[in-house]
């Protein structure tokens, strides 16, 4: 089985270009195994989560959200940041289920976990798939702001989501990467059962916090 391994070049030096509301833009010196010093800028990011809401009839609960960087209006999954302090990412989804869509679920599984852009971005993903749905309503103290305050729920088959991803109509990353990863799962032979549960470890996020906690130490200068 091939497996995706941490490896980490040591970082000669570490500094901060610019930091905001959710994610800081750096600069690393790294020493390749060549001895070669290289310079990388990427992006820290506290990581995200998730959900692909599965109705007994074979529909997904997506939501249409403004995205500014790239001025479009996507079709989503449920999902949000892992900015909480110590929330695990489980927690963290089933709180996005209820904030975002006013859904719960009785059955957690892990579809997939995926870099968003890795050549950039620290940012790690989580994929649940969120079954054995009921109508919670949105939590009493959460209040819908910004951009969450123009979304719509609408409840569309997977067949319908999967027309539009092939079609190129639909290009939300946590979307495509849920939704083919849930129809593959369908066609399994040991189906949704050999899912992982949502509690599953998630080694590219251990991986991640190393790194934090590498840059953390104080060991690097800032420049």
């Amino acid at each position: 089985m091939l497996v995706d391994q941490p490896e980490h070049w040591p970082i000669t030096a570490h500094q901060v270009l610019a930091s905001g509301a959710i994610a800081q833009f750096n600069a690393d010196t790294i020493l390749a195994p060549s001895g070669e010093q290289l310079r990388r800028q990427y992006l820290t990011h506290p990581g995200s989560v998730a959900i692909i809401a599965y109705d007994a009839v074979g529909r997904v609960a997506v939501i249409d959200q403004y995205r500014h960087a790239i001025a479009m209006r996507m079709i989503e999954p449920p999902a949000g940041l892992l900015d909480v302090a110590a929330e695990n990412p489980l927690d963290a989804a089933k709180r996005e289920l209820a904030e975002e869509v006013g859904l719960a679920a009785a059955t957690w599984n892990v579809l997939a976990d995926f870099y968003s852009s890795p050549g950039i971005s620290q940012e790690t993903s989580r994929i649940y798939l969120a079954r054995g749905l009921s109508n919670v309503g949105r939590p009493k103290d959460f209040v819908a702001a910004g951009e969450e305050a123009e979304m719509s729920l609408a409840w569309v088959p997977l067949t319908e989501l999967l027309q539009g991803i092939r079609a190129g109509t639909l290009e939300n990353p946590a979307l495509i990467i849920g939704c083919l990863s849930l129809s593959a799962a369908l066609s399994d032979e040991c189906g949704l059962g050999g899912l992982r549960p949502g509690d599953a470890p998630w080694p590219m996020r251990r991986n991640k916090l190393h790194q934090d906690a590498v840059l953390a130490a104080g060991s690097i200068n800032d420049k």
